[in-house]
């Protein structure tokens, strides 16, 4: 099993910035991808970005590229997608997820664990 905790949630007005983090435990070894899922208000949960552990290839949603980054600390099995011009449309839950299955990751059922979740909330 793989544990995911997730922080850094909250409160930020619209064109602001916010850093989440999630942190592995567990059996962590033979992760191939970690990434951030969304849950907006009334929305289906979506792929917000992801990154593949072997090599640091990076995926974003088009709703989210040159605003998101995603990145690894491999060392403290930790990863971290920073936020910058954020809109009202990016209030969500968001939801760290990891794989230990290969191939294309874009949807739910291609993640194996998930964190709890924490709340983004975007101000006009």
């Amino acid at each position: 099993q793989v544990q995911l905790l997730e922080s850094g949630g909250g409160v930020v007005q619209a064109g602001g910035s916010l850093t989440l983090s999630c942190a592995a435990s567990g059996r962590t070894f033979g992760t191939s991808v970690t990434g951030w899922f969304r849950r907006g208000p009334g929305k289906e949960r979506e792929l917000v970005a992801h990154i593949r552990w072997s090599d640091g290839i990076t995926y974003y949603a088009d709703s989210v590229k040159g605003r998101f980054t995603i990145s690894k600390d491999d060392a403290k099995n930790t990863v971290h997608l920073q936020m910058h011009t954020l809109k009202t449309e990016d209030t969500a839950v968001y939801y760290c997820a990891a794989s230990h299955l290969w191939g294309i990751h874009r949807i739910e059922a291609d993640f194996n664990y998930w964190g709890q979740g924490t709340q983004v909330t975007v101000s006009s």
